[in-house]
């Protein structure tokens, strides 16, 4: 169906005969392909009440504005069962459309993002990805349900949210953007890759786009540290090993503050905390030692390390007893399909190597050609926390690079592509630095007004209030300090290459 015929088809929504009908009741009727819309209720001001489980605090949506919340379930295969929430602004509607990614294995409705959305004035959208849970146990004997999370349910939802969009207000949104961060960075760089003419603008951040080595350095890195009992770091010296890196690298940006502005300059060796005699709480044993070079090495060849920095964040990795499970499921159920996947002693190149053809190509999305999506002035911004202790940060670089490296270099891909490390930040927020920040606001600006992010500022958060601010610069510049001033004020820093 072409998009005049659809549109058409939209638009033939019509109150019924006799009966007063709103606007948002009357989208019960839409009719689109492989779309059932399962209710259309007007919420008013501060009337949502999330689901029962649903993360944030509850207080956050008393201040949304009155909105159309249109369900609907998707089955563009035989086996799809793909949950979506339309949210349409009563009033206020900004003429764009924001849709908003998960995390891990979806299986819900992302609320808290789509509330943001909404109270910005967007109409939102979210999917469950075509499953309930966060959860692995979706896949077996259903694989049009392991297309659908992987990068089908995306699209479906997005083609629906704009025909809704469309038909609440007749008239389509003239701007459409994705906003996602982990596996919603994932989502971001399946779009771009395989939809490009889905979004104008997209938002990836710490994207786990990398899945097949991702993972298999996800459990290797488990592994490493609990391969015997001598090697295993406990969590009560994660600050020793991240206050002995701040001593030694803190003041390589010109600024003891806190916070390493770019890790890569250092190369503290935890060799300096080896104990003299046995094992103590202030030192490292010779195995534990050798662990830590492990972690900021990463596995050779297939996936970078964590980098140094990130110590504060290592029980997300390395403190449970087991790997995570996340990282397990995805190779016993997707990458290598064996139900006796053994995660310990795993070791990463034999397991890339061994990830069965089709699971690759449907779970990676690493192509650096990005020229379709680029053609029709597409916009790319994607960040990612130094100090992420789950997803290595190097990873977002070296996807970086390589579509520079495929699209002709550096200034070959400026207009389109930015990307934003950010200090301190550990997995899609929090940490010692400035992690709170407006990349939609950024973007908006960058698709609408041609101008694109020189630098954004963001705000450290601390018991409720803002305590610094500091730029976030585009890769491979850092901030830097001008030499006068506070260094909790950005105005007294610069965007510069090191």
């Amino acid at each position: 169906m072409n998009w005049f015929s659809f549109g058409l088809c939209i638009a033939a929504i019509a109150p019924i005969a006799g009966a007063a009908v709103s606007p948002c009741d009357s989208m019960s009727s839409a009719s689109m392909p492989n779309t059932t819309v399962t209710s259309a209720k007007l919420v008013d001001a501060g009337a949502f009440a999330p689901p029962a489980g649903t993360r944030g605090p509850a207080t956050a949506y008393k201040s949304l504005p009155a909105f159309c919340r249109v369900t609907a379930t998707l089955k563009p295969s035989s086996d799809s069962d793909i949950k979506i929430e339309v949210w349409l602004p009563a009033s206020g509607w900004n003429g764009k459309l924001q849709a908003v990614g998960n995390g891990a294995w979806a299986g819900v409705i992302s609320y808290p993002a789509l509330a943001t959305a909404v109270a910005a004035g967007y109409a939102a959208a979210s999917t469950d990805t075509g499953h309930e849970g966060n959860q692995a146990g979706f896949i077996q004997g259903h694989p049009e349900k392991l297309i659908d999370f992987a990068y089908r349910a995306v699209h479906e939802m997005t083609v629906a949210a704009k025909g809704l969009t469309t038909a609440y207000y007749h008239s389509a949104p003239k701007l459409s953007y994705w906003n996602g961060c982990s596996t919603g960075g994932r989502q971001a760089m399946a779009e771009l890759q395989r939809y490009p003419n889905d979004y104008d603008g997209i938002i990836a951040g710490a994207p786990a786009n990398y899945t097949t080595n991702l993972q298999a350095a996800q459990l290797w890195t488990w592994d490493v540290d609990h391969k015997n009992g001598e090697a295993v770091i406990p969590q009560e010296k994660f600050s020793l090993l991240h206050n002995a890196v701040l001593e030694a690298c803190d003041s390589l940006d010109g600024v003891k503050d806190g916070v390493l502005e770019d890790p890569t300059r250092c190369h503290f060796d935890p060799k300096v905390l080896a104990c003299k005699n046995g094992d103590g709480p202030n030192c490292l044993t010779a195995a534990q030692v050798e662990t830590a070079q492990k972690i900021y090495a990463g596995p050779a060849k297939v996936f970078p390390g964590l980098e140094r920095g990130s110590e504060s964040g290592w029980n997300m990795l390395l403190a449970g007893s087991a790997p995570m499970s996340y990282a397990v499921e995805i190779y016993k159920d997707v990458l290598l399909r064996d139900p006796n996947f053994d995660a310990a002693h795993v070791d990463p190149d034999s397991a890339v190597a061994h990830v069965e053809k089709d699971a690759r190509t449907m779970m990676n999305s690493i192509d650096p050609n990005l020229k379709p999506f680029f053609s029709h002035n597409g916009k790319l911004l994607q960040y990612h926390g130094w100090a992420d202790p789950g997803i290595p940060p190097q990873s977002s670089v070296n996807y970086y690079k390589s579509v520079a490296d495929k699209m002709g270099g550096v200034s070959k891909i400026h207009d389109s592509y930015r990307l934003f490390m950010v200090p301190g930040m550990g997995h899609c927020g929090g940490g010692d630095g400035t992690s709170t920040f407006d990349m939609v606001a950024a973007l908006n600006q960058w698709v609408e007004s041609g101008k694109a992010p020189e630098q954004i500022v963001a705000s450290r958060v601390r018991n409720g209030a803002v305590d610094r601010t500091r730029p976030l610069c585009p890769y491979p510049q850092v901030a830097t300090y001008k030499g006068s001033g506070s260094t909790d004020d950005a105005a007294n820093f610069a965007c510069r290459v090191p």
